[in-house]
C-alpha cells in the first residue's frame, strides 16, 4: 500500500540514508500512529536486519527470536545467545559479512519490549554501538517504539554511554485531517468533510483505527461496528492502550481521566489536585511521556509565558471513550452510537473535539489568514478579573501588530452570529484587552464547518476559517 502523506517523515529518513556516515535514528510515537508501516514501506526489501520485540514473554524467549531472525537473514550461529551481549555480537558479525559500498540498514522494532527487568538489554546495546556501530559509516541503525516515555528516558535522556548518541529523532504524529482524506480515499472509503471531522472526532488521525473503516457503511454504522458491537475490534483498545505504552498505567490514565472532565485545561497544581497525584518527578515524566505521545497537549496563557503552562486533553479517542465507552459497553447496544445522534451530552463533546481538532491544524488556520510567513506566538488565555469568566482557547500573536482571537463553532449548517454571540464576543474582547494592556489591533476569528451566515451579526468578525480551510496543505 503506497505511504499517505508523511512527506516531512520520508524527507527525514532520505537524509539519513544520503548522509554518508553512521547514524542512530530513533521514531518514536503513540501506538497505532503507523511507526512500522511506514519504515517497512519506505525501505522495502533493503532491510540488512530487521527485528521486532512483542509483549510478556520471558528473555530467553525473545534471544532466541533474535537468533532465528538473525539466521533468516544469513548470519548467527548454532549456539543460543545466552545473553544480549551475545545476541549483539552476532548481529555485528552479520554486518561485518555484509558487501562493501551500500547502506547497512537496520531495524529494531519496539524496542521498549525487549528492555525488560534484568534483561540488560540497554548495556548491550551500548556496548554495541560505542565500540562497534559508530565507527561503521554505511550503518543506518533504526529503532522504535510506542513507549515514548521508554524512548525520551532511555535514549534521549540516557546519563550512559547512550548519551548523545541518537543522531537523528523522528516523531510520528497522527495524521492530519487532509491526510486522513487521502486515506479513506485510497481505502475506498467514501465520505463528505463534515463525516470525516466527525469520523476523527472519534478516532483521531490513527491510520490503524481508521483502516478498520468498511467502506459499505457510513460513519455511525462504522463507529459501532468498531467498537460496540459484541466483538468489535476495539472494544478493549481503550485499556490495552495505557498498559501497552506505560509500565505503570494507573497515573496516567488518572491524569488524562482528570483533564477530561476539565474542557478547558488545567494548570500543573490543578491538574495534581484533580487526579490525586503529588507533584514530583514522576508526575513530570507522566506529562512528558502523556505529551511525546499526542495525548495531551501543553500550552502557555497569554499573560503568563513563563509559568502559566496549561495542559489539555488532546487526544480524540480517550476523549471519546471517557465521555461515551463505558456506557456504550455496558449498554450491549451494537447502534448505540447511532441512536444517541441527537443527544445532548454528544452536541458538548462534539464543539469539544472540534476545538481540538482546530488546535492541531494551526498551520492551516495561519495559512487562510495569509499569515504563514509571519512570526508568531499561539497561547490561550484565562480572566482573572471578569465576571462571569471569560476564556478564549486560540490566541494568534502576530509579529505584524494583530492578534487573533480565534472562536470555534461545530454545526450541521452556516453559523449566524446572534445578539447574544455578539455580546460574548465583545465582552471577552474587551475583558482581554483591558487585562492584558495589549496595543495590538485585535481581530475576532471565527472557526466553523459551514462558515457564517452573512445575517444576524456578521460585521462583529474580522475574518472566518472553514472545515475546507483545516483540510488544505
Amino acid at each position: 500500500m503506497e505511504i499517505v502523506g508523511r512527506e516531512r517523515e520520508k524527507a527525514e529518513l532520505k537524509r539519513y540514508s544520503s548522509s554518508g556516515k553512521p547514524e542512530f535514528v530513533a521514531v518514536y510515537g503513540r501506538r497505532r500512529v503507523g511507526k512500522t508501516f511506514l519504515i517497512r514501506e519506505y525501505f522495502g526489501d533493503s532491510f540488512l536486519f530487521y527485528f521486532t520485540g512483542s509483549v510478556g514473554g520471558k528473555r530467553l524467549a525473545r534471544l532466541k527470536d533474535f537468533d532465528l531472525a538473525i539466521k533468516r537473514y544469513g548470519g548467527g550461529t548454532n549456539a543460543p545467545s545466552n545473553n544480549w551481549s551475545e545476541a549483539f555480537l552476532k548481529l555485528r558479525g552479520l554486518i561485518e559479512n555484509a558487501p562493501d559500498g551500500k547502506r547497512q540498514v537496520v531495524f529494531l522494532d519496539e524496542l521498549p519490549w525487549l528492555d525488560t527487568k534484568n534483561s540488560d538489554f540497554l548495556p548491550a546495546l551500548d556496548y554495541f554501538w560505542n565500540s562497534f556501530a559508530s565507527a561503521r559509516p554505511e550503518l543506518l541503525f533504526i529503532v522504535c517504539g510506542s513507549a515514548a516515555s521508554w524512548v525520551v528516558k532511555k535514549l534521549f535522556k540516557n546519563r550512559g554511554g547512550l548519551h548523545n548518541r541518537v543522531t537523528g529523532r523522528i516523531h510520528m504524529s497522527p495524521f492530519s485531517l487532509r491526510e486522513c482524506e487521502k486515506y479513506f480515499s485510497q481505502l475506498g472509503v467514501v465520505m463528505n468533510r463534515y463525516q470525516i471531522i466527525e469520523s476523527c472526532s472519534v478516532f483521531g488521525g490513527i491510520p490503524f483505527y481508521l483502516g478498520l473503516f468498511d467502506k459499505g457503511l457510513g460513519p455511525l454504522q462504522n463507529i459501532d461496528r468498531i467498537l460496540f458491537e459484541e466483538n468489535a475490534p476495539l472494544r478493549d483498545e481503550y485499556d490495552d492502550l495505557y498498559h501497552s505504552l506505560f509500565s505503570e498505567p494507573e497515573r496516567p490514565i488518572l491524569i488524562v481521566e482528570a483533564l477530561a472532565r476539565k474542557r478547558y485545561g488545567m494548570t500543573r497544581d490543578e491538574l495534581t489536585k484533580a487526579a490525586g497525584l503529588t507533584d514530583n518527578g514522576h508526575f513530570s515524566s507522566n506529562l512528558e511521556a502523556l505529551e511525546q505521545s499526542d495525548f495531551i497537549v501543553k500550552y502557555q496563557d497569554f499573560t503568563r509565558p513563563s509559568n502559566g503552562a496549561y495542559y489539555r486533553l488532546s487526544d480524540p479517542f480517550t476523549l471519546f471513550w471517557r465521555y461515551f465507552g463505558k456506557e456504550g459497553k455496558e449498554s450491549k447496544d451494537e447502534y448505540f452510537w447511532t441512536n444517541r445522534r441527537e443527544d445532548g451530552v454528544r452536541r458538548s463533546w462534539s464543539g469539544y473535539t472540534f476545538e481540538e481538532i482546530c488546535l492541531a491544524h494551526i498551520p492551516q488556520i495561519k495559512h487562510k489568514l495569509g499569515i504563514s510567513g509571519v512570526s508568531t506566538r499561539v497561547t490561550a488565555w484565562r480572566s482573572r478579573e471578569a465576571k462571569p469568566g471569560a476564556q478564549i482557547d486560540l490566541i494568534i500573536d502576530r509579529a505584524d501588530g494583530v492578534i487573533n482571537l480565534c472562536e470555534m463553532k461545530y454545526t450541521l449548517h452556516p453559523y449566524t452570529i446572534t445578539k447574544d454571540d455578539d455580546n460574548v464576543l465583545l465582552r471577552k474582547r474587551q475583558a482581554f484587552a483591558s487585562e492584558t494592556q495589549t496595543k495590538k489591533a485585535l481581530h475576532t476569528t471565527m472557526v466553523t464547518t459551514y462558515g457564517l451566515t452573512q445575517s444576524g451579526y456578521r460585521g462583529a468578525v474580522q475574518s472566518e476559517i472553514t472545515m475546507d480551510d483545516l483540510f488544505a496543505l
